[in-house]
């Protein structure tokens, strides 16, 4: 196939990124019995090598030497703690990657047939809903296209817009304006095929029902009408752009995926007309719908910030609940001095805006891209039987392979990693809700709603916008409620992974705030389902609590080790037994994901450098829970050009090099082996990882910037300069605003005018009369 190229690549290709763009098989390779037996021995080998060191090492030294001193006492304990903790999370990643090993042994695809056969006899509508904040049109664009092709019946995509409506900017101006005719560009382009294959389907329907036959013609047919959709699909493929593999795999998995699949059906029935043979006639009932589904979905978009109405407050949870709290309803729309204002009417009343109901709503963020039957699973899974009370379902997101730099295929090896962890925690029952591709049961989230009325108007709180992980805090919500959450076990979408460091900080610094916060919910959850006679598993809560406070504990555990010179006699081999397991299960992860058994010193490295991210994010918790402030969303900048980073956060990773170095060199002198051998790791690792990921010359740029940023302030647009007016001027009076408003203070303000002049002094005259009149 061949594609269109962009002028000028968005990266230059590092050396040691990713070369191969293919990306993993959409269904697990099926582990073998003894891989999953070697995982199990892997869970009792590091439990093992902690009651080794706690027995062997900790408590020897107390039952030989007593409480020596204040100070070995309280370092013993302190590094017990440490290990533990640490042990501990290592341990759940073991436990989470068995479950996933188990799930992708049994898991069996859906044949197509079946999905087809279930649609056909009933289908709740959906909503896709696609929050979008200052994103390149071009990316939003491609995730509307993955989400309108989906082969799903009665679909709607809707776009949220969130940049401020009315830019002074010129260039942010036809950013927005080039944003807003991505759908109806989308809706224009869906026409031709949709009016070619739902144009004669009835008939189809009808002549196949009274028949009850299928005749060659009719099959010849249908194979003609797959072979245009796969050529119009393919056509589209060769005019689209490429510049990145973001770009190649919209291009190879979403487009010409489905083009290919199209083609395959269509020589299948070619197959069957020439053998004189045919599908029943359901059959091919349901391969046309399919066709007309797969173009029929209807897209808009819409934009909270019109409305005074709806809530603006900065975060993407906002926007969702702005249009969630709209479905189903329809009404007035009211121009009022601050915006546009929505009254519900009834429904026998003319309505301006009309919004569709649904039951089922996809969250997609605005950088991501579905495969072709995402939504057919999912809401398939959904509608069994046995899962009446899961809310919501995904396949957690899979990296884009192809990264052009070293820091985008590491972030992209650690996303690939915690997709295969999300599916075995689904295992145990401790799914969280990931936001960026989410189906749920729009039922589930009229449980969990909470209603407030903010300066007039009805604000209904779906998703909770409390932290900036959202939909963590919102899993926990719905488990108290009685619903559940599910990974789907294939890989079926994608989201992209942060290219620069800059932009990885925004990123893992959101990740690190909030988990804290909702461990008091996950308590209140435990206690709630133990009264309801459907209590907690040991396992489930500790994954839960795992995944929401593990990067507390190991930033601040890892940043004692690295910092505090403690006692050889508390390091011991055992230790690095009890780590073993993690690091080797990692490297096979690794390479089952399909990169090197290597990167896991590499992934260390990478956090080292991201310590210092980690615990600002963790901070940023803490003072959010002292101070009950909102912490405003921080989108992750999706730029073609590298993203500086703060002046902080480049220095600091230089600090614990210079650190270890200086650990190591006190250690040598101290005979302290142990200590010395873990600070050249470390120092080794994180020097690695700056020099790979960072960059000596990015990082010169960045401490520039962080020294001399204040040093500029923004130009403001010059003021002309006007003559003093000897006469004041007349103010126009906002009719419009003192109608709604009033006056805050209650005081009607009287402005300075002629007519209003003439009018003061009457009434002061008028006044000033029956005050005399009063006094006599």
């Amino acid at each position: 196939m061949s594609m269109k190229t962009a002028a000028s690549p968005a990266r230059k290709r590092q050396i040691g990124a990713e070369r191969t763009t293919q990306p993993l098989p959409t269904v697990h390779e099926r582990p073998s019995d003894s891989k999953i037996t070697w995982g199990r021995l892997a869970i009792i080998a590091t439990v093992v090598s902690w009651l080794g060191y706690l027995i062997y090492t900790v408590m020897r030294e107390f039952l030989n030497n007593g409480t020596e001193s204040f100070r070995f006492t309280t370092e013993a304990i302190s590094y017990l703690i440490v290990v533990t903790f640490l042990t501990f999370s290592a341990l759940m990643y073991l436990v989470a990657r068995q479950g996933a090993l188990q799930r992708f042994r049994d898991h069996v695809r859906v044949p197509r047939a079946e999905l087809d056969s279930h649609f056909a006899r009933r289908h709740g509508p959906m909503t896709v809903l696609v929050p979008s904040y200052s994103e390149e049109p071009g990316v939003v664009r491609a995730t509307l296209w993955s989400a309108a092709l989906q082969e799903y019946p009665a679909l709607r995509v809707v776009l949220l817009l969130d940049d401020p409506p009315h830019p002074t900017d010129p260039a942010t101006a036809a950013r927005l304006a080039e944003s807003r005719a991505i759908a109806q560009g989308i809706a224009e382009a869906l026409a031709e095929p949709h009016a070619r294959f739902s144009a004669d389907f009835p008939d189809h329907e009808i002549e196949l029902a009274e028949n009850g036959t299928v005749s060659e013609n009719a099959v010849r047919e249908l194979a003609r009408d797959y072979l245009w959709a796969s050529a119009w699909l393919r056509r589209m493929a060769d005019e689209e752009e490429v510049s990145d593999h973001v770009d190649i795999f919209f291009v190879e998995q979403v487009l010409a995926g489905l083009a290919g699949e199209l083609a395959l059906t269509a020589d299948a029935l070619t197959a069957a007309a020439d053998e004189h043979a045919a599908p029943v006639p359901q059959r091919m009932l349901e391969l046309k719908r399919r066709l007309v589904w797969t173009f029929s979905a209807e897209l808009d978009t819409f934009e909270r910030k019109l409305y005074a109405s709806l809530s603006h407050d900065a975060n993407k949870a906002m926007n969702l609940n702005a249009y969630i709290g709209l479905m189903g309803g329809r009404f007035r729309r009211d121009d009022g001095p601050d915006g546009a204002i929505l009254r519900p009417v009834a429904a026998t009343e003319d309505a301006d805006v009309v919004v569709p109901d649904a039951d089922y709503l996809l969250t997609l963020d605005a950088d991501s891209l579905l495969l072709r039957d995402y939504c057919l699973r999912l809401v398939y899974f959904l509608e069994q039987p046995d899962n009446a009370r899961v809310a919501v379902t995904q396949t957690p997101y899979s990296s884009f392979r192809g990264a052009p730099t070293r820091i985008e295929r590491l972030a992209g090896a650690t996303t690939d990693i915690q997709h295969i962890l999300h599916q075995g925690m689904s295992y145990y029952g401790a799914t969280f809700w990931v936001g960026a591709n989410a189906v749920i049961r729009k039922r589930a989230l009229e449980d969990i709603v909470e209603i407030e009325n903010v300066g007039g108007f009805e604000i209904r709180r779906y998703v909770q916008d409390r932290t900036v992980i959202e939909d963590t805090e919102s899993s926990i919500d719905l488990g108290t409620h009685g619903w559940t959450l599910m990974n789907y076990p294939e890989r079926l979408s994608y989201s992209a992974t942060p290219p620069d460091f800059g932009s990885l900080i925004v990123q893992r610094r959101r990740w690190a705030n909030g988990g804290l916060l909702i461990l008091p919910k996950l308590w209140r959850q435990l206690r709630e389902r133990k009264r309801n006679g459907h209590p907690i598993s040991m396992l489930e809560l500790f994954l839960r609590a795992n995944y929401m406070a593990s990067i507390a504990w190991a930033s601040f555990g890892l940043m004692f080790l690295l910092v505090y010179p403690y006692d050889s006699r508390l390091l011991s081999p055992v230790v690095v037994l009890a780590a073993l397991p993690y690091f080797l299960a990692m490297g096979s992860d690794l390479r089952y994901c399909g990169y090197r058994f290597s990167d896991i010193f590499r992934i260390y490295g990478f956090n080292l450098v991201l310590l210092p991210v980690n615990v600002a994010g963790v901070l940023k918790s803490l003072e959010q829970a002292v101070t009950g402030r909102k912490i405003p969303f921080a989108r992750t900048p999706k730029v073609r050009n590298r993203t500086a980073a703060p002046l902080l956060f480049v220095v600091a990773p230089y600090l614990i090099v210079a650190f270890s170095a200086l650990t190591l060199w006190r250690d040598v002198l101290a005979q302290n082996w142990g200590n010395a051998a873990f600070a050249a790791f470390n120092g080794l690792l994180a020097t690695t990882a700056i020099l790979a990921n960072i960059g000596i010359w990015s990082s010169i740029v960045d401490v520039w910037l962080g020294l001399t940023k204040w040093l500029y302030v923004e130009r403001q647009p010059r003021r002309a300069r006007s003559a003093p007016a000897l006469i004041h001027p007349i103010p126009v009076l906002d009719w419009r605003a003192v109608i709604y408003h009033g006056h805050a203070s209650g005081d009607i303000p009287l402005p300075v005018g002629p007519s209003n002049v003439a009018l003061a002094r009457q009434v002061g005259e008028t006044a000033l009369q029956n005050a005399n009149r009063v006094a006599s």
